[in-house]
């Protein structure tokens, strides 16, 4: 008898699992077409030619479809999603902030690699000017623009367009790598001080406050006393001038009473002082009680006098 031993035969390599090619990239505004593609430039997403969906779609690519972005001649890389295969044949287009962390001219070549990032869960940006602090809520704005973005990359600037501004961001640190992917997470955010920010100084506690002095009352004669009462010239109405005009009588210190304040104050409480003395009740005395006024107690007038009958 013979034996025959049946090996299986080798697996054929077939497609490679990695999608990795070159593009001369152009930014946005180079699209043909007559609709405004600026939604491109508010996200983090590039636009890719249809052969790209054809070669992607005959390998076993894990959705969503994130891309590594390498520029070889400066060594620089950033990362990626794609929103639409619409780009002609050998061209991409990327947003103008994403070309300018890839030091990448136009037309030039960009190295575009399929790639697997883990889901974000914490990020901390930098705003790079201190205009971001005139935001009533950065977190929301920040929360609302980074859902036309995929994935972040520690050391790219991104931009955001809120209220018809631009704001760069630089991604300080991502966690758990240093590319993640932030496509339906929960991510922790944080942020640190704006480019150029400068803290306002804080006076010390430690420095002793000035004590007001108490002045002298003799000096409030020299002051402005402002207006006095019957201290102007008379005028006659037959036009004569008055022999001796009148000289305010010089007020003395010793007749300048400052006010006492009030230790007791309360605030929210208004008091009244009054100066007024209260009158002393009157003793009503007993004949005074016996001639007050009683009601029905007066004679009836008539006018027209009854005369007797004889």
């Amino acid at each position: 008898m013979f034996s025959f031993h049946v090996f299986d035969p080798p697996m054929g390599r077939g497609f490679p699992n990695r999608f990795s090619t070159q593009y001369r990239c152009y930014s946005v505004s180079m699209l043909a077409g007559p609709n405004d593609r600026s939604d491109v430039e508010k996200g983090g997403k590039i636009i890719m030619p249809p052969s790209a969906l054809d070669q992607l779609s005959r390998l076993n690519i894990t959705y969503p479809m994130l891309f590594k972005l390498t520029n070889k001649n400066s060594d620089r890389m950033t990362h990626c999603g794609v929103l639409e295969f619409v780009a002609d044949e050998g061209i991409c287009y990327l947003p103008h902030w994403m070309m300018q962390n890839l030091l990448l001219e136009e037309g030039g070549l960009v190295q575009v690699e399929s790639v697997n990032l883990m889901v974000a869960t914490y990020s901390k940006f930098q705003p790079q000017s201190p205009d971001f602090l005139d935001i009533t809520n950065p977190k929301a704005v920040l929360e609302n623009a980074l859902r036309n973005f995929a994935c972040l990359t520690t050391g790219d600037v991104i931009a955001i367009n809120y209220n018809e501004k631009i704001y760069e961001l630089r991604v300080m640190e991502t966690k758990p790598d240093k590319a993640v992917s932030i496509i339906e997470c929960d991510m922790n955010v944080d942020f640190d001080a704006p480019l150029g920010y400068k803290e306002p100084e804080r006076r010390s506690q430690n420095q002793d406050e000035p004590t007001e002095e108490e002045p002298d009352p003799s000096s409030y004669a020299d002051m402005d006393l402002g207006f006095r009462a019957f201290t102007g010239s008379g005028n006659r109405l037959d036009g004569k001038t008055k022999g001796i005009e009148p000289n305010p009588v010089p007020l003395a210190a010793s007749d300048i009473k400052r006010g006492i304040p009030n230790y007791d104050f309360k605030v929210g409480k208004i008091t009244f002082i009054r100066n007024s003395r209260p009158q002393p009740r009157r003793v009503v005395d007993d004949d005074d009680a016996l001639n007050k006024f009683i009601a029905f107690s007066g004679e009836g007038q008539s006018l027209r006098k009854k005369g007797r009958k004889p």
